[in-house]
């Protein structure tokens, strides 16, 4: 038995056996499925040559290639004999090996195969775990440096926005009251308070699903995309451009925690 694996998205399987096994194939996947929900798999199963084998002939196919050859040469008047020999070149279809196995034995071996791998899987996936979790304190530590810069660039925008209405009405009479209001209301189209506040939830969130047991990655990957979207909310939303500079360093991040957690059961 021999099993290799690759960390993929979804769950593959293929299997390469001796065909007397091949009635078998489901129980093999079966057994890794129970194991696995995530990766591909090549599994290799060999037989040496010792294995017991017997020759199972059939007769009545034999007689009717033996017939039809013997038709045919009558038909056509082909010189020569029709013997063991002209049939011998058929044998795939009227014999066969009859090879006795003890299936029960096979089973154990592949268990304990699947059982070494998922062991080895096991101890890289915690050192894995570790690089994730050292990843997300990152990104959270960024979005705290998102919540300061935010507050201090919110009433700088508004000031650079009153800067350049002010010259457009100096020659008119305008209610101060109402210029407060519409600054505060397309200075309030730039605020990003809620996307921070979000994306510390999804941080909070991410830690909660890293340290639980059972099956985790595609609740990470769903994770990971709405920490993406808030991030290009904010990206999108601001005109600051340290803010703009800190959410291209996030997604950097966010993209580098996306490649580990594929590799996550």
């Amino acid at each position: 038995m021999e099993i290799r694996s690759l960390n993929q998205r979804f769950l593959d399987i293929v299997i390469k056996s001796p065909s007397f096994l091949n009635q078998h194939e489901m129980t093999f996947r079966s057994i890794l499925r129970e194991r696995f929900s995530r990766g591909k798999f090549d599994v290799s199963i060999s037989v040496s040559g010792d294995a017991a084998a017997d020759l199972k002939l059939n007769k009545e196919v034999a007689g009717r290639i033996f017939a039809a050859l013997r038709s045919l040469q009558e038909e056509y008047a082909i010189p020569g004999q029709v013997d063991i020999n002209s049939i011998a070149n058929f044998h795939d279809m009227f014999m066969e090996a009859d090879i006795s196995y003890d299936m029960e034995t096979i089973t154990k071996v592949f268990e304990d195969a699947v059982e070494n791998l998922y062991q080895m899987r096991s101890r890289e996936g915690h050192l894995l775990v570790r690089e994730v979790k050292r990843l997300v304190d990152a990104l959270g530590e960024m979005n705290r440096e998102m919540r300061a810069r935010s507050a201090q660039a919110a009433p700088e925008a508004a000031t650079r926005l009153k800067a350049r209405l002010m010259p457009l009405f100096e020659n008119q009479e305008i209610d101060p009251a109402r210029m407060h209001q519409e600054i505060a209301l397309l200075a309030g189209k730039a605020d990003i308070t809620e996307e921070i506040a979000r994306f510390d939830c999804h941080i909070q969130q991410f830690n909660e699903v890293l340290g639980s047991d059972g099956i985790i990655g595609r609740k990470l990957d769903f994770l990971v995309q709405e920490l993406n979207r808030e991030v290009n909310t904010m990206s999108s939303k601001s005109a600051d451009f340290d803010v703009s500079k800190l959410a291209v360093d996030m997604k950097t991040e966010i993209e580098k925690i996306r490649e580990q957690v594929q590799n996550l059961q």
